[in-house]
């Protein structure tokens, strides 16, 4: 049984095509980057695992129950989802209110609320801000405010649209970092969008590539990069690291792909012992 599973999904917004026999698993631990060009289906298909949105044909499946109208309560204790703009899911008077919406919401009691809240805020290091209005805010501190509202109802699943949309280079490692500990320390999947590959291939063990709705490829980040057509056709770009090593290839140096900063330094170093530093590029 997947944690998340869609079979054949279909979504259209009016006449539009928007999402087209979609399959897509994901299971315990992971961490799932959604790939693809502006438009390709990456937010509808996001707004499918926590049911905003409905199929208009196929299915979807949390924990092996079909996702309905009657059973959203129990899906949204499973999936939580930040989306692009904090804006949109940020609007209660003070942070620490705004963040114990969720969980309030779920039914339960005072205690359990302010814990879970007061252990978000933690984690997020957002404790400081706990009553500051979120409109005061700047862009990255309302992003960490809405992820902890998301992790205030302890989730399976998070879910991120272009999670580092608006953050500066250190809250993009900061969230980076983050992510990384959550399914080892809380057992959590992690399924994130974004137009920067170099993420990707630091975060990601499986990698989906949509286009025009439709799920163009699937692989480990290794499978997908190494696909230099098919990411050129999409107008994705390739990681700065498999990006260089293609370079090198082209001017002739015989040296592997490489697709991490310590595997890439540990084939141009063993290529530069061998002589090969000498070769003019």
């Amino acid at each position: 049984m997947h944690l998340i599973e869609t079979r054949y999904l279909c979504y259209s917004y009016k006449t539009t095509p928007a999402l087209w026999h979609v399959n897509f698993t994901a299971e315990r631990k992971q961490k799932i980057a959604v790939i693809g060009a502006n438009g390709a289906g990456k937010s509808t298909l996001f707004k499918h695992f926590c049911g905003i949105l409905h199929p208009s044909s196929g299915e979807i499946r949390i924990r092996g129950e079909l996702v309905t109208k009657k059973n959203l309560k129990e899906v949204r204790k499973t999936v939580g989802v930040v989306f692009q703009n904090p804006d949109d899911q940020i609007f209660s008077v003070t942070v620490e209110q705004d963040i114990a919406f969720g969980p309030t919401n779920l039914g339960l009691d005072t205690e359990t609320v302010k814990h879970r809240v007061s252990h978000a805020m933690d984690l997020l290091s957002v404790s400081h801000l706990a009553s500051r209005p979120p409109h005061q805010l700047s862009g990255g501190e309302k992003k960490r405010v809405a992820i902890a509202g998301v992790l205030a109802m302890e989730p399976s699943v998070l879910v991120l649209d272009e999670a580092t949309a608006g953050l500066d280079p250190k809250g993009v490692r900061d969230l980076m970092a983050f992510l990384q500990r959550l399914p080892e320390e809380f057992g959590m999947t992690v399924i994130f969008a974004t137009h920067h590959t170099d993420l990707v291939i630091e975060l990601a063990d499986i990698v989906y590539v949509l286009d025009n709705g439709t799920v163009a490829a699937v692989g480990s980040v290794t499978e997908i990069f190494s696909q230099f057509e098919l990411l050129d056709r999409l107008g994705i770009d390739l990681p700065s690291i498999p990006l260089l090593h293609k370079r090198l290839q082209e001017r002739g140096v015989p040296i592997p792909m490489a697709y991490s900063v310590d595997e890439s330094l540990a084939l141009l170093t063993q290529w530069n012992h061998q002589g090969g530093g000498q070769q003019e590029l």
